[in-house]
């Protein structure tokens, strides 16, 4: 089973939009607030360069927002 990571923040309807989908398909998965975890944050932006979120981390492979393709691609 592959290791999926939600990096999010409280207040963003997408990160939101994104855990219903993956709880919908039943994928597992880790939800880390970047608002408050700054390792987390800063392995978002040296990994992505973005500072945005959703940023999903499925194995080693990040996905920058909400990209159900991409995600369905990966899992």
């Amino acid at each position: 089973m592959k290791k999926v990571i939600v990096f999010s923040t409280p207040a963003c309807a997408f990160c939101y939009s994104l855990k219903e989908y993956l709880k919908k398909k039943n994928i597992e998965f880790e939800e880390i607030d970047i608002s408050e975890n700054e390792t987390a944050r800063q392995e978002v932006i040296d990994n992505t360069k973005q500072m945005g979120v959703p940023v999903l981390k499925i194995d080693q492979e990040y996905i920058i927002g909400f990209d159900k393709n991409k995600i369905d691609e990966l899992l």
